[in-house]
């Protein structure tokens, strides 16, 4: 493991140009926090790639500043994301950090970022809620969507569309899981569905013959919230034992990491529905712009088809740097307060629309609802079927009504006492 670790960095440091570790007069110093082993090892290195794609597009220059960047392995585990995080401050003297990848992750980097009041961090894709939901810091910004309301306007779709009103539910027992399935069961249970029964799988565990096994037979469908390797190997046991069962897919559930995986595991996923920060046929001239530069940056044999979620979050984030470094002339003096002024009130034009931060720095934007299909390479996609726009973070509902729902666990949502309104 040490050793393919080692590796990854290797290659991870040699995608990027500007990597250096000197600090020297007329940089800005950027760190890179991103899982390069475990689960999404594969999402963490395409989100090497498009931190890479953003900053060739200002040719690594930022208002006559030279742009150099320094990446720091995780392995997706709070204490290894905060060893390496304090590696970046102390050692490598970054400026700013963008990551990191995965959801409880994210709330240690919540606190970390706490630590060091005068450095900016700009979260990767890590989706957990309580990241800044729950005693946000004020230097810590993220520009995706939480995984909760990457799960909203999928519950009504299935509902509505598809007729599915009875399921059990699979996902990840760790922060993130519980807050992409939140997302779901809110609008899911609001909708009129029932959530009958709810089984909880650790991350990186590979075994998933005990669930398989209990799952109920009178249900529409399977919600999975399970991604990475995770998902390939559910996938796997799920076919080898002759499950037919319609399947429901979180966010990451039906990601290109998965999509594009070996084998034909992946074919149970034809006909799911998901939902998500982006649709891959999306003909929005700022989407289809991003997925060829994408596509054209970088050799087909050293990227996936088209941009992963964990790619998109770490271009998205890279980009917003960009504009909040351009807006405050590069200047990171006195605390970087003109860095942090910018992107506060930072408009985002990114490639799945407009993005704007309310008062926790949390982003609001557009989720898109999609299914799988073949693709025309061979591997499989996904297309769009609906969408929703302006999801905020506390999902249409006030405040007070968020709030009520408690955090995101194992138990959160009781679809009964939610359409009762209490």
């Amino acid at each position: 493991m040490r050793k393919s670790l080692l590796s990854a960095v290797a290659v991870a440091a040699l995608m990027l140009p500007g990597t250096a570790f000197a600090q020297s007069g007329g940089t800005i110093k950027i760190g890179i926090l991103v899982a390069l082993e475990g689960a999404f090892a594969t999402g963490g290195a395409d989100g090497v790639r498009n931190v890479e794609l953003a900053l060739k597009q200002v040719n690594h220059t930022i208002a006559g500043k030279k742009i150099e960047t320094v990446v720091a392995p995780t392995d997706t585990k709070p204490d290894t994301t905060i060893r390496m995080a304090r590696k970046l401050i102390e050692q490598d003297k970054v400026d700013i950090i963008i990551g990191p990848l995965s959801g409880s992750e994210g709330i240690a980097m919540r606190d970390f970022a706490k630590t060091i009041p005068d450095k900016v961090v700009i979260n990767g894709i890590s989706g957990a809620l309580e990241t800044t939901w729950v005693d946000p810091a004020p230097n810590f910004y993220r520009f995706n969507l939480d995984g909760s309301q990457w799960g909203y306007g999928l519950g009504s779709y299935v509902v509505k569309t598809k007729g599915w009103k009875k399921v059990a539910t699979i996902a990840a027992d760790y922060s993130f899981g519980y807050t992409n399935f939140m997302g779901f069961a809110v609008d899911y249970c609001k909708s009129g569905g029932d959530i009958v029964q709810r089984f909880w799988q650790p991350l990186g565990q590979s075994d998933f013959g005990g669930i398989i096994a209990q799952l109920p037979d009178n249900v529409d469908a399977i919600y999975l919230g399970l991604g990475g390797t995770d998902a390939i190997n559910f996938l796997n046991q799920y076919q080898q034992a002759g499950e037919k069962t319609r399947l429901i897919g979180g966010t990451i559930m039906a990601d290109q990491t998965v999509l594009t995986a070996r084998g034909r595991a992946k074919d149970a996923l034809k006909g799911t529905p998901t939902s998500g920060p982006f649709a891959a046929d999306n003909k929005d001239p700022a989407w289809t712009s991003y997925v060829k530069l994408y596509q054209d940056g970088f050799p087909a044999a050293q990227r996936l088809p088209s941009p992963s979620l964990f790619g998109l979050g770490y271009y998205t984030a890279t980009l917003a740097a960009i504009k909040g470094l351009e807006a405050a002339g590069g200047d990171l003096s006195n605390g970087q307060a003109k860095f942090k002024a910018a992107l506060n009130k930072l408009e985002l034009a990114s490639p799945v629309g407009k993005i704007t931060l309310n008062e926790n720095r949390q982003a609001t934007g557009t989720v898109f609802v999609n299914e799988v299909v073949d693709g025309p390479d061979g591997n499989m996609t996904s297309k769009m079927v609906a969408k929703t726009e302006n999801v905020t973070q506390t999902l249409g509902m006030t405040t007070a009504q968020f709030k009520a729902l408690g955090l995101p666990s194992r138990d959160a949502v009781d679809c009964a006492k939610l359409r009762a309104g209490g």
